[in-house]
């Protein structure tokens, strides 16, 4: 396997230090140049591996939740009314946007394709979520396992609201997802998802930090800029999202005319799209290179399809 070279790992390790936690020195991403299925195998595998590091980890959400994914994901779902809605939600992890679709009023159907991540969804519960969350472990690059969903909910008509929270990135294909969400989905339903952003993380974009001296102000400015050197042709890589964590997980990355023209070539139609970025309420001056520091660069992409026939 081919490892990047060593500046190109610092953006992931800013993440790691946003969230709360260290990376180890010389931690670096690698390359996978094996076959997308071997890939698929070894990135569920990982899941089942970190789910108890996982679950404490995230536990009820971090900066990246708090700032980011639960602002967007509410505006992007605000389109329709919760209440007695039906969600399904993939790659639910421990159940943190399930329980959360819950207290705006949801009930949901929580899949991931890992049993372990979902004992500890079930364990998160609260006493008002009881009943209103089912779990069931669903691999989402599968087209069997989505169908028999589709086939079962058929009969109330789908769901209301399709949600994948920073997971597009974990999964090998996403062509069965796209391919079974209008059957998934009720006319006008929704399929709202985020995750890292294609051009200034999941690429391997590299942070650059200039200072300059004698600034508008009289005193040193602070410059931070990121280059990209590949976009259109990015191999699976490994990499951590918690350091620390057992196993390294996979990543995918796919430039932004992939990811949506396989949604739109199944007939979804986007509504809406954001780019989340940390806000000056966020730097961190104790730390140049913090990803919070990037205000002008968002560091996740959210968007919202819509089923119209």
């Amino acid at each position: 396997m081919y490892k990047l070279r060593g500046s190109s790992s610092h953006e992931w390790h800013s993440i790691l230090y946003d969230i709360g936690v260290s990376p180890s020195k010389g931690q670096s991403r690698e390359i996978i140049m094996s076959a997308p299925i071997s890939t698929h195998e070894e990135a569920v595998a990982s899941w089942k591996t970190n789910a108890a590091y996982w679950d404490n980890g995230i536990q009820e959400g971090n900066k990246y939740w708090e700032r980011l994914q639960e602002p967007a994901l509410r505006r992007m779902i605000s389109s329709l009314p919760l209440t007695e809605a039906r969600v399904l939600e993939l790659a639910t992890g421990n159940g943190l946007v399930a329980r959360w679709l819950v207290d705006q009023g949801a009930s949901v159907l929580a899949t991931d394709v890992s049993t372990e991540m979902l004992d500890f969804a079930r364990r998160r519960e609260k006493p008002h979520h009881e009943g209103k969350i089912a779990y069931r472990q669903l691999d989402a690059t599968s087209a069997e396992s989505l169908a028999a969903i589709a086939d079962e909910h058929v009969t109330v008509g789908g769901f209301d609201v399709v949600v994948m929270n920073m997971a597009i990135m974990d999964v090998s294909t996403i062509e069965p997802l796209a391919a079974a969400l209008p059957k998934l989905l009720k006319k006008d339903g929704i399929f709202v998802a985020t995750l890292l952003h294609p051009v200034f993380f999941t690429c391997g974009a590299r942070r650059n930090i200039q200072i300059v001296d004698d600034g508008p102000d009289g005193y040193p400015e602070i410059i931070r800029t990121k280059m990209i050197e590949k976009y259109l042709d990015v191999p699976p890589y490994h990499g951590v999202a918690l350091y620390g964590q057992p196993a390294q997980q996979i990543y995918y990355h796919r430039p932004l005319h992939e990811l949506f023209s396989t949604f739109f070539r199944t007939g979804l139609v986007m509504d809406a799209m954001e780019e989340p970025a940390f806000t000056s309420e966020d730097t961190m001056p104790e730390r140049l290179e913090a990803s919070s520091n990037y205000t002008q660069l968002p560091a996740l992409l959210a968007f919202r399809l819509r089923r119209l026939v």
